[in-house]
């Protein structure tokens, strides 16, 4: 009994939790699955139109990741701040994080305007894509891209309030903008791309404008909505006033949050260049990839949620100084996502040879596809723990152990073992995929010790005082 009341929590624990982490549950969940219909849609207008749009997105994705990178370090101290109820710290670090994403952005700007055409080349101009008409695809890659980047600037304000009211343990005004956002975005994906009610078909353009005016729509409502609560969210009251932020803050957050930033960009590098690594066994293969991946985000969204309860629970127990109390949460947390996941893997696996069967592809991409999913399935539960302990480490500030837990890890293993595999074997393309998948045992082997030890359990508010 000892051992079960380790991992397992009472009912007012479970009932934080769920609170927590079901409207994040139901903000991704219709996220995937819209973005799946939309890129169906995308996809009737042609191979050119989607692999345009396709790469236009992998580059933005880099930004994306760039902001999350960058409002990730400061969220620590923002759930730590709200922990121990004090709101100057909070404001401060939504002024950071406002500050870092607006640099960021006119950064971008600088980059995808002039060099737009350069950019999409560096995708097109490879042996993956020599089926591919370079010059239709870059013609439709370019308009999308024209109108997609205006679309930086309410996604990157979106992104400093919804993460912020999160560190306050809000998260249903977040799902509902993003909700509202998603609607409003395949709504007018439907009219805009294919031109109904008066409206011309305007193909990707169509398609590009429909998510700009989603995410102005997202923004107006988290921002207002903010603001009209500003006694219940003192931190925001004020907040524009002044954009200082004291300077022995700025020092703790830049050296907290520079591994987490570069620990975003590496990290989507590598799991690139392990996909391109799959890709030279050819397009049925990358076809394949592609549906597992797609199936995996669907799949994976409690796992993700679970990071994102451990992030604000536990953070917010540290920051109070209640260390036994954010250890005994997050065994709880760890076993809670382990077990989940458990069962989740197996669901998955015996939905496999259906799943495939939405798509309109060849016998051999149905079948590899299916086997994917099965490997994918059965590496769910290893993958939730890494995960979750991922963000325990980083609920204590030891941003650089993330580093290197993640992203070095992943140049370091999964990315050596895919090339060597996929380019100096004749090992088949499954036993390869197990192989990469399974790797992540020993990212086990290394982060269960640390949790063990308690080492990541830090109060980086009063420590760095």
């Amino acid at each position: 009994m000892g051992i079960l009341k380790k991992f397992i929590g009472d009912k007012s624990f479970y009932k934080k939790v769920i609170t927590l982490i079901i409207p994040i549950i139901i903000q991704q969940g219709i996220t995937n699955v819209v973005n799946l219909l939309d890129n169906i849609m995308v996809g009737t207008l042609g191979t050119e139109p989607m692999s345009g749009v396709a790469i236009v997105n992998q580059i933005i994705f880099v930004f994306n990741l760039t902001i999350f990178g960058g409002i990730s370090g400061v969220s620590i101290f923002g759930a730590q701040f709200f922990g121990i109820g004090d709101n100057i710290g909070l404001r401060n670090t939504f002024r950071f994080k406002f500050i870092f994403c607006v640099i960021t952005t006119i950064l971008a700007l600088s980059l995808f305007i002039p060099f737009g055409d350069e950019l999409v080349m560096l995708f097109l101009d490879n042996e993956a894509n020599k089926d591919i008409d370079l010059t239709v695809t870059l013609g439709y890659a370019i308009d999308y891209l024209k109108i997609a980047i205006i679309g930086l600037i309410p996604f990157m304000i979106v992104q400093v309030y919804t993460s912020t009211l999160r560190e306050t343990g809000e998260t249903v005004a977040p799902m509902v903008a993003s909700v509202i956002s998603i609607f409003v975005n395949f709504i007018l994906n439907f009219i805009l791309i294919f031109g109904f009610f008066g409206i011309p078909a305007l193909g990707v353009k169509g398609a590009a404008l429909a998510t700009v005016i989603a995410r102005f729509i997202e923004m107006i409502y988290i921002t207002v909505y903010t603001h009209k609560n500003k006694f219940k969210y003192i931190f925001i009251d004020g907040v524009y006033a002044s954009l200082k932020v004291p300077m022995p803050l700025v020092k703790k957050i830049v050296k907290t949050g520079t591994p987490l930033l570069m620990n975003e960009v590496l990290w989507s590098m590598g799991t690139t260049f392990v996909n391109q690594n799959y890709s030279t066994r050819g397009l049925e293969v990358v076809a394949a990839n592609n549906i597992s991946s797609t199936v995996w985000q669907i799949f994976s969204i409690i796992m993700m949620a679970m990071g994102t309860a451990v992030s604000i629970l536990v953070g917010q127990k540290l920051g109070a100084g209640e260390i036994e109390d954010a250890k005994d949460t997050d065994n709880k947390l760890i076993f809670l996502t382990v077990t989940a996941n458990t069962v989740i893997g197996l669901l998955l696996i015996a939905c496999s040879p259906f799943i495939p069967l939405i798509y309109n592809t060849e016998q051999e991409v149905f079948d590899l596809a299916t086997k994917f999913l099965m490997v994918v399935g059965a590496s769910l539960p290893i993958h939730s723990f890494i995960h979750v302990t991922y963000f325990t480490i980083r609920s204590g500030g030891r941003t650089f152990i993330t580093f290197l837990f993640d992203s070095v890890y992943t140049w370091c293993v999964p990315v050596v073992i895919s090339f060597l595999l996929c380019r100096f074997t004749s090992l088949g393309i499954v036993s390869i995929y197990f192989i990469v998948q399974f790797s992540d045992i020993i990212k086990i082997c290394i982060g269960l010790p640390m949790l063990i030890s308690g080492i990541w359990a830090k109060n980086i508010i009063k420590d760095n005082k």
